[in-house]
């Protein structure tokens, strides 16, 4: 048996000087250590000269030698995917729009992000830069095209006028005078503006359908744009008139559409494959069709300068380079992928298989990191699917992949002939099917209602089934015997899943139709696979549970619901760890979990992170970010030091576990002075939200965070006297802040008896910093000259005013602070300030002076002293 981590180690190493294989290396999140796959395309564009090719894609811009398509950069820094790529004439500079509502400059040679635009409220789709460089326009979600200064990066006009969606395209006449827009869904209208100026000279009406591509002829005269709507249209920049059509297209069937840099060829893409147009004619040229070719694959098209290749690429395989006179295919490059939904490591490591958004299922081998096999799921009928989940099973010799439309196909590795299990929704069936003969061998007939979820037993024997209408089957997979029917649940069984034992599994159910009602079932059933019987029911979670695993041992479920994580001990029926509030906002719910192989870390993904967690304490342990879209899947190597993560950005990230497998030993002296007291919680608040090296990091998340702060609470020698010990200290925090921190304390749900130490010691502060009566205190220094200080403390919150009167009784000065929580205001930071001037600023003389709180109800007088 291979190594896989020390052998894919060794490949990245060999292969630093491998020009084909650079790529998985190529700009690497922080603690990933390799990829496969290069994200999906959606934009490509040939440098001025010729040499280079950028391809814009889910995770940044990769450069390409145009001559060898060999892979030269991966350019990251845009939080999202890449719509639109533009070189600069000169070809030294390159501008990406991002679906992250921001323009980058970034410098060719040396890859540097040289500017960030920011303006657009929407995803940026098109960019261009005019002849002289000096100028870039963008189009975007937004409806608007700006113009920007590329020296300063200033935003120097918005040009508004678009209704539709979006704006889709922007091109430059070749005097950098007038520039060309074409709107999006509903707007279908070209529009020129006068780029000095930035007035709208014409509106171009006529299309009936969003606008692909608009350009300028080399004269200037003429501008050409294309539609969805099947036709390509002429028109004269001076007036604004339709002069042309070009026939021939299918109407209605045009996708994309590029012209050649003579503006003498157009190339379509349509139902028929690539066709190429002589503008000046009309005819149609050649016709491109590439291998395996559907309409809409095509993604984008760029002609070289010279206009004699023809740049294409489809959205889910293939960047292909075509010879416009023969037409014929001269470079290929693969590994663009679609969205990938799922990963699963065979069981020696050495192999991930993938599935996704494109149909296709993947094996890719590790120590290459080559996408070894490449083949379409298809259903039974024929229609590719979507590929939503994979498994090896234990033997290693065939993996399982799951479709959206039910259907679950059994694949021989080595024969590659597959099996299919379909749940086939009205008719409640589970069938068994042959790839190469499409013969029907089994039919597993019971369920009344629709097949919601299937998972096979490790040994590959069983087949468990759950319906709509709650029922789950087991079924012997060798002769299609249902041998178990399990009763409990009421409505759709989300998920299903075996311990690695095969004695246990665990499902869960909710309504279909409306998940957070109360009448929804909301359980998680374990049942014995030998007897069928309900061996535990699951009821503490207030919302449905769409993922359930089992941990190696068995001896802890995991529930996912829509708002976090419960960890149960199996045995004692007991929800001991609870993890909510992290994946709210933009972290989105939980998309998969998956237990280490020891059962001592649990991985979740979410949106576009991956968090690994200690079982037994619930802490997080690491966050790993990189994936630029919501990630769907997530698997560790059987020696669990690799995570696998699958996202819908198109590729599949490996990273290393070594640092982060166990839970981390916790060090509370943050200061180093040998004691774990108050004040290394006042150097844990004082930096909390920081991220990175950090002594205050104390479990070592890369966060400082509350679970640092109670922590280090937890390891107070003293509880009792704890607070009070370091009662200078104590003026650092408001009740405010250690109520917050105990709220969200509270929030985490951790039930660890060290946990709960650190909130004792939490709440013991809390009662500390709340005094038990407001009171007005000395000001200092008294006498003073010319400054002084004025504290006080307060038990209930109030509206807070001092007034500062003379010996007469005139008002001096007066001083609102505001509304104040309880606590100590008592340091110079926090409390009044008084600068001895009165309210016109002249300065107090030498004497007696009075100065009277309000706090509430409170009211309280004192005398000082100016002395000069």
């Amino acid at each position: 048996m291979k190594t896989t981590v020390t052998l894919l180690i060794l490949f990245i190493l060999s292969s630093l000087n491998t020009f084909a294989e650079d790529y998985t290396q190529f700009s690497l999140p922080e603690g990933a250590k390799a990829r496969l796959g290069k994200g999906y395309i959606e934009r490509i564009q040939y440098s001025s000269d010729g040499t280079r090719l950028a391809v814009a894609s889910s995770i940044g811009i990769w450069l390409y030698d145009a001559a060898t398509l060999q892979e030269v950069a991966l350019l990251t820094g845009h939080e999202d995917r890449v719509y639109s790529v533009a070189f600069s004439l000169r070809g030294n500079t390159l501008a990406s729009g991002s679906s992250d509502k921001t323009v980058r400059l970034w410098d060719v040679k040396t890859g540097i992000n040289t500017h960030t635009l920011t303006g657009h409220e929407g995803s940026v789709w098109s960019v261009a830069f005019s002849p002289d460089g000096n100028t870039i326009a963008s189009g975007g979600w937004d409806k608007t095209v700006r113009l920007w200064d590329v020296q300063t990066g200033i935003n120097t006009h918005t040009l508004t006028g678009h209704e539709g969606a979006a704006v889709s395209s922007v091109a430059f006449s070749l005097d950098g005078n007038t520039l060309a827009s074409g709107g999006y869904y509903n707007d279908n209208t070209v529009r020129l503006w006068d780029v000095e100026t930035g007035l709208n000279t014409h509106t171009l009406t006529g299309h009936t359908s969003s606008i692909k591509s608009v350009a300028f002829s080399p004269d200037g005269n003429t501008l050409v744009s294309a539609s969805y709507d099947g036709t390509v249209r002429l028109w004269d920049v001076d007036t604004g008139t339709h002069t042309r059509t070009l026939t021939g297209q299918e109407k209605g069937a045009i996708s994309r559409a590029v012209l050649s840099r003579d503006r003498n060829t157009l190339a379509t893409v349509s139902w028929r494959g690539i066709r190429l147009w002589d503008v000046d004619t009309g005819k149609n040229t050649h016709t491109l069709t590439p291998t395996g070719y559907s309409n809409g694959e095509i993604q984008s098209m760029a002609f070289s300068p010279d206009g004699n290749t023809l740049a294409t690429v489809s959205r889910a395989r293939r960047l292909q380079v075509w010879d416009v006179k023969t037409g014929k295919n001269i470079h290929t490059r693969t590994g663009y992928m679609l969205g990938v939904r799922c990963v699963a490591f065979s069981p020696d490591g050495n192999t991930i298989v993938s599935g996704g958004n494109d149909q296709r299922v993947r094996l890719w081998d590790l120590e290459t990191s080559a996408n070894t096999l490449s083949f379409v799921g298809m259903g039974v009928d024929g229609i590719s699917e979507h590929v939503s989940s994979v498994a090896f099973n234990p033997d290693g010799n065939t993996f399982a992949s799951g479709g959206e439309n039910g259907t679950v196909q059994l694949w021989d590795v080595d024969r590659l002939y597959q099996l299919y299990l379909e749940g086939s929704g009205e008719n409640g069936t589970v069938e068994l099917w042959v790839r190469d003969t499409g013969a029907n061998i089994l039919t597993l007939t019971g369920h009344e209602e629709e097949v919601s979820s299937v998972a096979f037993s490790w040994d590959e024997n069983t087949l468990a089934s759950g319906d709509d209408a709650g029922t789950v089957r087991l079924w012997d997979v060798d002769t299609g015997t249902n041998t178990l029917t399990l009763a409990g649940h009421t409505e759709r069984v989300w998920s299903v899943a075996f311990s690695r034992d095969g004695n246990t599994l665990a499902s869960a159910s909710g309504s279909r139709r409306v998940p957070f009602s109360e009448s929804s079932d909301k359980t998680v059933r374990l049942w014995d696979v030998n007897t069928g019987t309900n061996t535990d029911t699951f009821t503490g979670d207030a919302e449905w549970v769409h993922i359930v695993a089992l941990s190696p041992d068995g001896n802890t479920l995991a529930t996912v619901n829509w708002q976090g994580i419960r960890l149960w001990d199996v045995d004692t029926d007991t929800n001991t760890i609870t993890i909510t509030g992290n994946f709210t906002g933009l972290t989105g719910h939980i998309n998969g979990v998956a237990f280490s192989p020891d059962g001592n870390t649990l991985a979740t993904v979410s949106w576009r992170e991956i968090r690994l967690w200690d079982v037994d304490t619930g802490a997080n342990l690491h966050t790993f970010t990189g994936h630029t879209s919501s990630i769907e899947s997530v698997t560790f190597s059987p020696d669990g030091n690799t995570l696998a993560s699958g996202s819908s950005d198109g590729i599949i990230l490996l990273w290393a576990l070594t640092p982060f497998a166990s839970t981390p030993g916790v060090n509370g002296d943050v200061n180093g002075d040998g004691l774990v007291n108050l004040l290394d919680v006042v150097l844990v608040g004082a930096q909390i939200g920081q991220t990175g090296p950090n002594d205050a990091d104390v479990n070592g998340d890369g966060v400082v965070n509350v679970v640092d702060m109670v922590l280090v609470a937890a390891e107070f020698v003293d509880l009792a006297a704890a607070p009070a010990a370091h009662p200078h200290l104590l003026a650092q925090f408001t009740p405010a802040d250690v109520q917050g921190w105990l709220t969200q304390a509270r929030q985490m749900g951790l039930t660890t008896p060290t946990y709960l130490r650190g909130i004792a010691v939490l709440e013991q502060l809390l009662a500390a910093l709340t005094p038990k009566e407001t009171a007005l205190l000395s000001n200092y220094p008294n006498p003073f000259n010319p400054e002084t200080w004025i504290p006080y403390r307060l038990a209930e919150a109030a509206d807070v005013q001092i007034t500062i009167y003379d010996t007469k009784g005139a008002i001096v000065r007066q001083l609102a602070l505001g509304h104040h929580a309880p606590g100590f205001y008592t340091t110079r930071a926090k409390a009044a300030y008084w600068d001895g001037r009165n309210e016109n600023g002249e300065a107090g003389a030498s004497g007696i002076y009075f100065y009277q709180l309000r706090a509430g109800d409170y009211t309280a007088t004192k005398r000082m002293l100016i002395l000069k």
